[in-house]
C-alpha cells in the first residue's frame, strides 16, 4: 500500500473515535508508531488502546510536529486547531475513510454497510472468516486487527455524508436502507442514491437483504444475491427456531441445503446477519460445516446487548439509537428473557435525528415494560436543537420518565428484571450511576 511507510509515525486527530481507533489498532499491529489525540472523557474505545499502550493526548497545537502522518476522523472539520497546524507545516492530512478506501485493497474486501446492522454483521463476519482463514478486520465498535498474510478484510462501510463511497470492495452486504442522518442526506431517495454509487463500485459481489425493495432495485453489473426469509432469496432461512439459547436454521441456495446452522444470539436481524456471512463464506468457496461451527462460537460485539448483572437485575448495554435498532434490541431481549419485564433506558442521540423520528422512537419504546428517557445527546456537529427529551416522553403511552444521573434511583423500584441502556452518546454513565449504589 503506498500510503503506507515503515518509518512514518501515524497521528490520529480523534483516536478515540470508533472507526479510527479500531484502524489505529489495525496499524500498530502492522509494527508502526501510532499515538493520537481525543477528549479527555472516558469512551468505551480507548481501553483497547490503553491495552496496546498507544500514546492518547488532549488536543492541542503543539502535539503536531513535522515528520507526522495525519490521519483525521470525519467528526473534525479543517478549522479544527490540529489540522490548521498539520497544514501550516506543510504535513499531508489524510481523512479517515480515504486511508480505508486504500488500505483495503491489498485483500480480499468485505464491506458491510445500511442504516443498522454493520457492526454487529462485521463481527460476526470477522469471527467466521478468522476461524478459517487468517482475516484482518476493522468493527465499529472500536476492535480492528491485522493479521499477518490474511486473505480476507471485513471492514464497516458507513453511507454518512457518502463517506463509504471511498471504497471499492470486492464484496458488500447491505443490510438496509432507511433515511437516516437527517442533518446531511436530504430524504430517502438522497440516501438511495449514496447506496446506489456504492453499490456500484463492488467488484465481485452484492449481498442484500431480500424484504427490502430498495435494495433489490439496486442496479449493478455484478451478482446480486438476496438473502431473507423468502423461498424465492437465494440465500434462505428455513425451518426456524427460537429459544432462549439461541437460533437454529436451515439454509438453502438455489434448492440446495447448505447445512443447519444455530447462533446463539437473539432476534430476526441475527439470523439475517448470519445468512450474509453464509453466503460470502459460500461464494468464496467456504466449508459450511466448518463455517457452522464458527457461527455458534461468535459471543457478540462491544455495545450490541453486551450482559452483565447487578443484584438480582440484568443488565444490557446497547448502541441503539435509531427507531428500528430500537425494535430489534427490545425484541431480542424479549427472546432471551421471555419471563422478565423490560425496562428502557433511552438516550437521544442528536437533536435532529430526535427530531426527524420523534413519533417512531415512541412506537418503538412502548414496546418495553416500562422506559425512562435521558437529557438528549448532542455530538460535535450539533451541540443544541429544537426537540427536547420531554417531548419524546409525552408521546409515549402508559410509564415513560425523565431520568438523569442524579436521579437513577428511580430504577431501584424494579427487581428481577431486565434494564437495557441504549444510546449511542454517553448513555453508559447512567449505567455506572445505577451500577455505583450497589458496589
Amino acid at each position: 500500500m503506498k500510503m503506507l511507510n515503515k518509518n512514518n509515525h501515524y497521528y490520529f486527530i480523534g483516536i478515540k473515535g470508533s472507526g479510527m481507533s479500531a484502524l489505529a489498532l489495525i496499524l500498530n499491529d502492522l509494527g508502526y508508531h501510532v499515538s493520537g489525540s481525543d477528549i479527555t472523557e472516558y469512551t468505551f474505545t480507548q481501553k483497547g488502546l490503553e491495552d496496546r499502550q498507544i500514546e492518547m493526548l488532549p488536543f492541542s497545537e503543539d502535539n503536531i510536529k513535522p515528520g507526522l502522518s495525519i490521519i483525521a476522523g470525519n467528526a473534525f472539520s479543517d478549522d479544527h486547531m490540529e489540522i490548521k497546524k498539520a497544514h501550516e507545516l506543510g504535513l499531508k492530512v489524510v481523512r479517515y475513510h480515504d486511508f480505508v478506501g486504500q488500505l483495503i485493497k491489498s485483500f480480499t474486501s468485505i464491506a458491510i454497510a445500511g442504516a443498522h446492522g454493520k457492526t454487529s454483521t462485521t463481527g460476526l463476519m470477522a469471527h467466521v472468516l478468522g476461524g478459517i482463514e487468517p482475516t484482518s478486520y476493522l468493527i465499529g465498535d472500536g476492535t480492528g486487527k491485522a493479521v499477518k498474510d490474511s486473505r480476507f478484510f471485513a471492514f464497516e462501510a458507513d453511507e454518512y455524508q457518502r463517506h463509504f463511497i471511498a471504497y471499492s470492495p470486492d464484496y458488500c452486504v447491505m443490510t438496509n436502507i432507511e433515511f437516516d442522518h437527517p442533518d446531511y442526506f436530504k430524504d430517502l431517495d438522497d440516501v438511495y442514491d449514496a447506496f446506489q454509487q456504492e453499490a456500484s463500485q463492488v467488484k465481485k459481489a452484492l449481498f442484500v437483504y431480500g424484504d427490502s425493495k430498495l435494495l433489490k432495485s439496486l442496479k449493478v453489473d455484478i451478482p446480486k444475491y438476496t438473502y431473507g426469509f423468502n423461498k424465492d432469496d437465494d440465500f434462505c432461512a428455513t425451518n426456524i427456531e427460537k429459544t432462549a439459547e439461541g437460533s437454529s436454521f436451515d439454509v438453502n441456495h438455489h434448492g440446495k441445503k447448505l447445512g443447519r446452522f444455530m447462533i446463539k444470539l437473539y432476534g430476526d436481524h441475527s439470523i439475517l446477519n448470519s445468512l450474509a456471512v453464509i453466503g460470502v463464506s459460500y461464494m468464496e468457496g467456504l466449508d459450511m460445516a466448518t463455517v457452522a461451527e464458527e457461527l455458534l462460537t461468535f459471543k457478540g460485539v462491544q455495545r450490541r446487548l453486551a450482559e452483565s448483572k447487578v443484584k438480582d437485575m440484568t443488565i444490557i448495554d446497547d448502541y441503539a439509537h435509531h427507531p428500528t435498532e430500537i425494535d430489534a434490541t427490545i425484541s431480542a431481549v424479549r427472546q432471551k428473557y421471555p419471563e422478565k419485564e423490560v425496562i428502557a433506558v433511552f438516550q437521544p442521540h442528536t437533536y435532529t435525528r430526535t427530531k426527524q423520528f420523534l413519533s417512531e422512537f415512541a412506537k418503538s419504546l412502548q414496546e418495553a415494560d416500562h422506559v425512562f428517557v435521558t437529557p438528549i445527546f448532542g455530538s460535535a456537529r450539533e451541540q443544541k436543537g429544537t426537540v427536547k427529551s420531554e417531548d419524546l416522553i409525552k408521546k409515549i403511552e402508559g410509564s415513560a420518565h425523565l431520568i438523569t444521573e442524579e436521579t437513577v434511583d428511580q430504577l431501584n423500584q424494579f427487581s428481577n428484571a431486565v434494564l437495557v441502556f441504549m444510546g449511542a452518546g454517553d448513555v453508559q454513565k447512567y449505567e455506572r450511576a445505577y451500577q455505583k449504589q450497589y458496589k
